[in-house]
Formats: C-alpha cells, structure tokens, sequence
C-alpha cells in the first residue's frame, strides 16, 4: 500500500453519515446543509466491502466519523462487524459526545475500545454559542461514561480559534494534570467555505504551546516517555505532558507546520466517495460500481487508484483566501 512518495497508506477514515445534531459554528451555516438522501449514502453492506477490499490491500486502522455518526441508526452492529474483519487491529470513532453516555456500554460491547471527543469549549454558555444549542453537560457526561466503561485512550479534540476560545486554552491542559486524556489542539483550518472562516482567527501550534507553558514545562512523548502515559506513534499530533500528569497533550499544525510527508490515511465519505486528501477536491467514486455489480477485483483497483493519485502535499497556508468546497461534515471529520 504504498504510494508514488513511498508512504504506506495503512488508515481508512469512514464517513458513515452526513447528518449532526449540532451546527458548529466552523463545520456548517446556521441553517446547516441539505442532507444526503438515504438512498445516497452507502449501506453498511457497502461500506464492510469497501473495508474488507481495504483490509485486504493492507489497511490496518478505520476509524468511524461522521457528521455524528453516532446518529445512525444500528451503528453497533457496524461495529460489531468492522471488529471481525481479519486484518483491522485499530477500530476507533470520533464523536461530539451528546449521544455518547447512553451508547458507550454498547460501543465498547461491540469492540471498539478507542474514541475522539470534539470538545471546544468547557464553558457551557460558549459552547452553546460555538455548537449552536449543544448542551456541554451531556458530552461531559459521554466522557465520564467512556471512562468508566474502559475506553482508553480517550482523546478530546479542541479546535483553537483566536479570540473565540484561545482563553481556554490552559484550562484545557489542566485536564490531563488529573486525568488520563489525550487532549488534542487542532489548527482552525479552511474547509467547507463557511462564512466564519478567518485566517485572521488562526492560533499555530506553536503559540499554543506557548500559552500551555506557562502551567510547566512541555515534555515530549514518543511511545510514552520515559514514565509517561502509553500512546501509540504515527499520528499527526506531536506529543507532550506537563509533569506528573496523567494525560498527554498533542497539537494538530496541519496549516503552520503540515504533516503530508507522513500521511498515512485515505476517506471515504458517506456519499461513497475515496477521497486521497482532505485538503483536495480528488474523489474517486466507488458507490456507483457497487451499485451496478462491481467485483472484489475493481474494488481492490479503485482502492489502488486512490492511492495512486494521492498528493505529495497541500496547497493551502495561512494567508489562504480560497475555501474547500465541501463542508467537514460532508468529508468526514
């Protein structure tokens, strides 16, 4: 699964749905966007071939996002099915936690064991402003639930935009002084060509870690550290513990300082196209050959093709004025 730079493309990320009970004020308009037909996204027959054809290839890792996607009806059995899949050793999903506290027994039943929490505020006054209506309690108690069921590690995702929550940035990293979080700062990015893009609003990696070390200094973690919690190495986050914590600290820089030349992911989106980078419109169809009989043989082919036209790297800076035209939500986050 090698691609033209010689990166080993082993991470499927599987969009299983377009639609979120939130409307994040940098994922879509007030409004939100018009919603795929059911008939539009792929079944979750579709979707195990796809993983199946992947897994052959040599995908290793999938994780399940969405939209939400725990708003899909009998996303367990997805699940359940995904974990049997010979070959899958690494099965996650990344939520916003408002569903999570009655379905985490069930999830981790299923076999999924590890979980992304997007969670930008921690005042629950702007994070009903942030979310449009998103009640914090709930995802806090989707959390506490995710803990007490087993989940490990539970990663929580901050997306960090100036003079919105960038106030919180400190109170964010004490959470891994007690517990064993991996909390994750991610670059505001320009995707979907929402009206509250600004590159004015983005805080780099590098003036985050700045603010977080006023509170010790920043450690580096590689496969744990010496003494430190255990984390799995190959993402995109670097990573970092404050001492004597109990939980980690990553910073996404997918704009300042960009992590191509080790991506090792493909997505598929829900509508059922492979998409080779997040920050490409190139998209190769593969619903359309499930629908009219494709074999195991073509869909092998179009997971290669992907593959093949993935690119060195992304165009886009800081200054970027032009906006990707499909939402996150549409993507997959």
């Amino acid at each position: 699964m090698l691609d033209r730079v010689n990166r080993n493309i082993e991470y499927l990320r599987v969009s299983i749905t377009d639609r979120c009970n939130l409307r994040c004020v940098y994922c879509m308009p007030e409004l939100g966007v018009p919603g795929l037909s059911h008939e539009a996204i792929l079944r979750y027959e579709e979707i195990l071939r796809v993983v199946r054809a992947a897994a052959k290839k040599g995908i290793r890792k999938v994780r399940l996002t969405g939209g939400e996607p725990l708003v899909r009806r009998d996303v367990v059995s997805l699940i359940r099915e995904i974990a049997a899949i010979p070959g899958i050793d690494d099965l996650s999903l990344t939520t916003n936690g408002i569903l999570l506290g009655k379905m985490a027994e069930g999830l981790y039943g299923a076999g999924l064991r590890r979980i992304n929490i997007s969670l930008d505020s921690l005042d629950p006054q702007r994070f009903r402003e942030l979310t449009r209506g998103g009640e914090l309690g709930a995802v806090l108690e989707g959390i506490r639930r995710a803990e007490e069921t087993g989940f490990s590690p539970i990663k929580i995702n901050v997306v960090a935009i100036k003079g919105i929550n960038d106030s919180e940035i400190c109170e964010f990293a004490r959470l891994t002084l007690l517990k064993p979080y991996h909390v994750r700062f991610i670059e505001f990015m320009p995707v979907g060509g929402i009206a509250t893009w600004d590159d004015g609003r983005i805080i780099t990696a590098d003036k985050i870690m700045e603010k977080i070390s006023a509170l010790g200094e920043l450690i580096p973690v590689e496969d744990g550290g010496r003494g430190g919690p255990k984390t799995k190495a190959g993402g995109p986050a670097k990573l970092y513990r404050l001492p004597g914590a109990k939980g980690i600290l990553g910073f996404i820089s997918a704009l300042s300082n960009h992590f191509c030349g080790s991506c090792n992911r493909l997505r598929l989106t829900a509508d059922g196209k492979l998409r080779p980078c997040l920050f490409s419109e190139t998209e190769i169809d593969v619903k359309t050959p499930l629908r009219t009989g494709c074999d195991d043989a073509e869909l092998s082919r179009l997971i290669s093709l992907a593959i093949s036209v993935k690119p060195e790297g992304h165009s886009i800076a800081s200054g970027i004025k032009d906006k990707y035209r499909r939402s996150m939500s549409k993507i997959g986050g």
